[in-house]
Parts: structure tokens; sequence; C-alpha cells
């Protein structure tokens, strides 16, 4: 009764509860993205081989959880309708807020496990980064479920999304926080902000799952407060074909080989992940060799905790786009504007240092910005799967496992690619040289570098142009292949809620 009270108080809508559940993973998995690796190799001293075995292990496991926990989570709503066994839209929310209520907290607690030195280094890595990864996965695999859940329509998905964005860029305000108080020699102070960021996700996650079960347990009442509500009131009905057994894992993945804008899609996204962790990890390196003798700290500082809000704050003008032109043009035209900026930041060269600035943070901008909006069209293919396969629920969770599955492999293949093609053309080790440090380096170069410096330069540069043409370039040959948009995206939303009449989601604006 008293969180229902407060919600009434705040005049709290569920579209605003569901996208706070981002700050709280946003506050926490910024700092972790952007000081994990400088934390073992520099204040742990973890060791190459370990470093590269945990990697390696992350890998195989980042991969398979996600399915893993898909098919964990949603194998239920695989099999046809059985006599008596109706699964009702309130039910499927409900069981995605227990997982968050339970996982939420748990999460928040392996990122502590890092800041602490508690085993040898690379033990510690491998244990950690696979416990963090497992609580993340099912954090995120749930929340994204849940977009794909609670509406059917573009218009109220992209109302969603819009508060998810908004309140990841909020926790992104953790980025320009932790720099205040990082320190390498001295680790007290950031180990307490980690406890108190730690804290803040805990009740975050607790506090949020509770106020949207609430609000989901009354099936078929009307909602208590003004705003943007979702209204589950009644049961899915039985499909056509009864009494027909469970579908195994195996038939699951013949099916989805025979979704075509699946497969077209997990190839553009496997790129777009790539090129994602690609602009992360190289960041500080390129600001390092390319910009670091005509700007200074906080300027490049500044640059780094900028790329990291910007996408979010960037993202809701995006999401206004998407309401009015689809995603499908969207993300294509996003596609298109990042090959016109690489191609112009090539013939200009890389002594124009204001065009090489906007550019280093602009491409890092857009990109995530479309990593940002492709959810929305993962929660399309959910649509089309249930309606291809006529499920009587949608396998949410499951699909976006699967699109996890196939594209994850992309954050390794950056950091491997990217030092690989460095190290071809330049000669430049990564580790040798430690070049790890998130903050650029404003101290003066051994002359024993200067001789190296300018093929390295030229090196960062056209490593740094190249890569976003080329993925550019496949992105926009796979995406002229996915259909769903249009009109076909309108029948298949037509369909879908046909097929569970009374099931979609209502958001309204009040």
């Amino acid at each position: 009764m008293g969180l229902r009270l407060l919600a009434c108080v705040f005049h709290l809508p569920t579209a605003v509860i569901y996208g706070s559940l981002s700050l709280f993973v946003s506050i926490l998995h910024n700092v972790f993205l952007l000081y994990y690796v400088d934390t073992f190799v520099s204040v742990y001293k973890i060791d190459k081989l370990s470093f590269w075995i945990g990697e390696t292990v992350f890998l195989i496991w980042n991969s398979l959880n996600d399915p893993l926990f898909g098919w964990m989570s949603d194998r239920v709503f695989l099999s046809t309708q059985q006599a008596g066994a109706e699964i009702s839209s309130p039910e499927v929310v409900l069981k995605r807020l227990r997982a968050l209520s339970h996982n939420g907290p748990l999460f928040a607690i392996s990122f502590l496990a890092f800041w602490v030195a508690w085993a040898h280094p690379g033990l510690q890595f491998l244990l950690c980064l696979c416990m963090y990864d497992s609580f993340l996965t099912m954090v995120d695999l749930h929340h994204n479920a849940l977009l794909a859940d609670l509406a059917v329509s573009a218009k109220d998905r992209t109302s969603l999304n819009f508060y998810c964005s908004l309140f990841s860029a909020i926790g992104s305000l953790s980025v320009f926080m932790s720099y205040a108080v990082w320190n390498k020699e001295d680790f007290f102070s950031f180990r307490i902000f980690c406890v108190l960021l730690a804290l803040c996700s805990i009740v975050g996650f607790t506090l949020s799952t509770q106020l949207l079960r609430q609000r989901f347990q009354a099936d078929g009442k009307e909602p208590m407060c003004n705003g943007l509500v979702v209204s589950f009131r009644l049961y899915i009905e039985k499909l056509s074909v009864p009494q027909e057994k469970r579908i195994t894992l195996a038939e699951y993945l013949q099916q989805l080989s025979r979704h075509r804008n699946f497969l077209w899609f997990v190839c553009m996204n496997l790129v777009q992940v790539f090129h994602c962790h690609f602009n992360s990890n190289f960041f500080p390196l390129f600001l390092e060799h390319l910009l670091s003798d005509q700007i200074s700290v906080s300027t490049g500082s500044f640059l780094l905790g900028v790329s990291y809000i910007a996408p979010h704050l960037n993202n809701l003008y995006f999401l206004s786009l998407c309401r009015r032109c689809g995603v499908y043009a969207v993300v294509r035209g996003l596609f298109f504007l990042k090959l016109a900026l690489s191609v112009v930041m090539l013939l200009a060269g890389p002594d124009q240092v204001y065009l090489l600035c906007i550019f280093i943070a602009s491409n890092r901008v857009f990109t995530e910005g479309t990593c940002k909006l492709l959810n929305l069209v993962v929660t399309d293919l959910v649509d089309e799967d249930l309606v291809l396969n006529r499920r009587k629920q949608a396998a949410s969770a499951l699909l976006f496992g699967m699109v996890a599955l196939v594209t994850k492999p992309g954050q390794t293949f950056a950091p491997l690619i990217g030092t690989w093609l460095l190290c071809a053309y330049t000669g430049y080790d990564i580790f040798q040289r430690n070049p790890l440090s998130n903050v650029v380096s404003a101290q003066p170069k051994p002359e024993s570098a200067t001789a190296l410096e300018p093929t390295l330069r030229q090196g960062c540069f056209y490593l740094l142009v190249f890569v976003p043409i080329t993925c550019a370039l496949l992105q926009l040959l796979s995406w002229s292949q996915f259909s769903l948009h249009g009109k076909r995206l309108q029948a298949v939303k037509a369909q879908r809620q046909s097929l569970t009449q009374g099931q979609a989601a209502e958001v309204k604006t009040i």
C-alpha cells in the first residue's frame, strides 16, 4: 500500500518506472567499462597470459549465456497451448519483474567484486568477469524482453525506449564523478564511491520492480495513476493447433534459420557491435597519438566523458525521428552519415585538429546511438517470430539471447582485429607500450619513440577512418536486404494483435 501511495504521489507513469531500470544499470556498467582493464593491469598487475585466458573464457561464456538464460526463461512459451494451461499477459510481465528483482541486486554486488583484491589476479579476473556478465545478461534480457511484452505498436515502444535513453544519459554522469576519485595509488576513495553506486542500484532495482509488480498484480483493474500506463486485461486465446508437443531447442533453431529478416539483422548487428566496441577500446589511443600534442588533458577527458553521455541524449532526438520516419529509415540514414563523415575525414587528412576532434567524438556518438535503436528492431523481430511460427506467447528474452549469441563475439573481435591491424602496419604492441590508461597522457615522449611516431600516427589515422568506412558499407549491404519495415511491418503487427487478441498493450498519454 505504501508503494502504491508513493507512485500516486509522484504520478509515476509505468514507462518512467520501466526506463528508470536503465539508470540503475548504467551507473555501474559505465564505470566497469572504463576502469576494469586498467584496474587489473595497472593496480593488480595481472600478467598478459592470464589476461588473454580470462578474455578467451569470457568470450565463450559471454556468447553462450544469453541464449542459455533466454531458453531457460522462455522455453515454456515455445509450446503450443495445452488444455487448461493458459498463460496471461500479466503473468508474463510478472515473471520478468521477479527475475529483475532478484538479479538486479546480485548484479550490483558482482560489480563490487572487481575493486577489492581477494584472489590471484588471473583467477579473480576470470571469476569476476563471468559472474558480472551472468547477472548483467539476466538483467538485460528481461529488461529488453519487457519492451516487447509491454507494447506492440512502434509508437508505444519508442515511448518506452525514450525513458530508457533519458535515464541512461543520467546514469552516464557516474563517469564524470568517478574521474574525481580515480587514483591508482590510493584506491580507498574509489572503492567507497563504487559501494555507494552499488547501494543506489540495489535500492533502485528493489523499488522499481516492486512498483511495477504491484501495478500488474491487480489484473483487470483500472490503473491507479495518470500518465503512461500499460493495461493487460485478458488472457491469451488458445491457438488453433491443440495438444502439440513442446518445441525442442533444435526445432527452435531450425525455425530461426528460416527467419530471413533475423539472419540479415544479426549480420548487420555483428558489424555494429564490433564497431561500437572498437570505438570504446581505441578511443584513448586515438586521442593520445592523434591529438595529444594539440589538445590539453582536460579537453581529452572532456571528449571521453561526453562520448558516454551524448549518445543517450542524441538518442532522444533519434527516437522522435523513429516515430515519424520509422526505425528502418533512421538506422539506414545513420549508416550513410557514418560513411559520409568517414570519407570527408579521409580526404581532409590527419592534420585538421578541430575536424579530427569532432570526427572522433561524433563517430562514437552516432555509432552508440545506432546501437540504442536496434532494440526496437529486435522487438519487431519478436513480433514476426510469433506470427511466422504461431506461438502462444512471444519468446522475447530468448530471441534477444539468440541475437546476442551471434553478435557478442564482435566485442572480442574489436580489440583483437584492431591491435592486429595496428601491429601489422606499425609494429605497435599495446601490451609492451602499455597505453591502457583511459586518461590522455600529456607527458613528453622519449626521443627513442619519436622516430616511430609518424608511422604510428598515420596507422592510427587509417584505422580511425577505414574501419567505419568498411563497417558502413557492410551494414548498408545487409540492411538493404532487411524487409521488416513499411507495409510488411504493419501487416506483422496487425497479425500479432489478431493472434493474441486482447493481449496487446495500450500505452496512452493522458
